[in-house]
């Protein structure tokens, strides 16, 4: 098949250009001042892989660092990684602003937020050690803490996550949800970045696992692959619009397990040391302790026989 003639090639360019400003007419997103609107995909990728190298640098940095040389990269990198990432800010910053019709956003505001984002590393680093420990303990097929990390792709969407909930809960919603869909198409996992994850997360194979915005988990939790924390049912106002930010994902307290292909729909909790198993389907919290099961969809309070369990399915 030839490639388009010139005139048909024109009139193609006219109909997208004319599509474009239907878009823009109807969402009011009018052209400023011809520069980058918002942030960049690629360049938040790129920021990624240079934090994630500056939290682990003899695995995730470059091949040939040597151990002297690490505090030399780290700072190096981060400070590349920290630069672009204020210009990422400050595109948001400033698109928030103009869709409200607010004043542009105080010089400094972006510097002021990445410093905030930058201080929390550490703490990222130690909440990142534990859900490497929680893998190598949790699989007998992992050999050593640097297989878990070199190779695991739950522990990659936790890294990702783990940063873009930072940047979440700073204010830059759309860089973190970029982030968290780079990760979701590297490694099939799609954790929303305003979910909030404890320490010791372990996330095995972890392929079609999703976890909704306002989901909650503490510390300990063992998800398997195909595991949904979604929503069972979304509020409407008035106009029969979706009414955004309310909670509506499960809270999964410490040490409960959730095995493959479990889907737990609502803002139900499920009780301390629970144990969901493969394929189950559940719409009501479960207390401490419960053990549910596909062949029934009921709760097992410990000590009491399975004629007491009332069914979680209805």
């Amino acid at each position: 098949m030839s490639a388009p003639a010139p005139d048909e090639l024109t009139d193609i360019v006219d109909g997208l250009r004319a599509a474009r400003r239907r878009w823009r007419d109807a969402h009011r997103r009018w052209d400023t001042d011809g520069r980058r609107e918002l942030p960049s995909r690629e360049l938040l990728a790129a920021v990624v892989e240079q934090l994630a190298g500056a939290l682990f640098p003899m695995r995730l940095g470059p091949p040939d660092l040597q151990p002297d040389g690490e505090d030399h990269y780290v700072g190096h990198t981060l400070g590349m990684a920290l630069a672009r990432l204020r210009q990422q800010v400050r595109l948001e910053l400033g698109h928030e602003a103009r869709l409200r019709g607010a004043e542009p956003p105080a010089e400094g505001a972006a510097a002021a937020l990445v410093s905030a984002f930058s201080r929390r590393l550490p703490a990222v680093r130690e909440l990142l050690d534990s859900d490497v420990t929680a893998a190598f303990q949790g699989d007998p097929a992992a050999r050593s803490v640097d297989e878990v990390l070199l190779c695991y792709p739950g522990l990659h969407a936790l890294i990702s996550h783990r940063l873009a909930h930072e940047l979440y809960r700073l204010g830059v919603p759309l860089i973190a949800r970029v982030i968290a869909e780079l990760a979701h198409a590297q490694t099939g996992i799609d954790i929303h970045p305003g979910a909030e994850i404890g320490a010791g997360c372990f996330i095995d194979h972890g392929t079609g696992v999703v976890i909704g915005e306002t989901a909650v988990l503490g510390r300990g939790v063992r998800l398997y692959q195909n595991v949904t924390l979604g929503a069972k049912s979304f509020q409407t106002d008035g106009d029969g619009n979706l009414v955004k930010g309310q909670p509506r994902h499960p809270i999964v307290e410490d040490g409960v397990v959730i095995y493959a292909g479990a889907t737990v729909l609502g803002r139900i909790t499920l009780g301390r040391g629970s144990v969901i198993g493969g394929n189950v389907w559940l719409t009501r919290s479960v207390p401490p302790g419960s053990r549910i099961s596909q062949a029934d969809s009921q709760a097992h309070p410990p000590g009491e026989p399975p004629s007491a369990f009332q069914s979680l399915t209805a």
